[in-house]
């Protein structure tokens, strides 16, 4: 199989969840898709390292991450500029008008990357502590502590009951792709 055949097969394999996972780090279907395609690309420039890697689609979630740390960096800057100036950010949701998924997404918004990326990736991804440090590049301690910080913010913004629903019942945390 060819390289080029390899990257097609692995794009039909998981462009879908990487483009969740850009989702439930971004929040903007939009950006997701920016995102998503953006990883694709880099995933290919770099086609040799990550075909050849211990787990192809962790090293593609680690560029995803990455791309979304930086994203996020970016827009939070930008909206100090535009706050600074006086304009007032006006906040909405595409998808299914649900209070709790409405909640849940600007919960997971007001987190910094890091500790949002923990917690998509523990809880929505299902991953360990361990995949989700080789994903973001730290150790598991890290990922414990920004995990564990992470679940103390969004009990606060969330209330108890409500963040033990979104732990045990995952699919509120899905993108508008599912």
């Amino acid at each position: 199989m060819t390289a080029d055949e390899e990257f097609n097969l692995f794009f039909e394999r998981h462009h879908r969840e990487l483009g969740r996972l850009a989702y439930l780090l971004t929040g903007d279907p939009d950006e997701a898709d920016d995102l998503t395609a953006d990883a694709f690309v880099a995933a290919w420039r770099r086609w040799d390292r990550v075909r050849n890697a211990a787990s192809p689609l962790a090293y593609a979630r680690g560029i995803v991450a990455r791309l979304a740390g930086g994203r996020v960096r970016r827009l939070l800057r930008e909206r100090r500029r535009v706050t600074a100036a006086g304009a007032a950010a006006v906040e909405w949701a595409d998808g299914p008008d649900v209070p709790a998924v409405l909640d849940v997404r600007a919960a997971l918004r007001r987190l910094p990357p890091r500790k949002r990326a923990c917690v998509v990736l523990r809880y929505a991804f299902d991953l360990s502590e361990r995949e989700t440090a080789e994903i973001l590049g730290i150790s598991v301690g890290t990922v414990k502590s920004q995990t564990s910080k992470a679940v103390v913010e969004l009990e606060r913004a969330l209330g108890g009951q409500a963040l033990n629903r979104l732990l045990l019942n995952q699919p509120r945390l899905e993108g508008p792709n599912g």
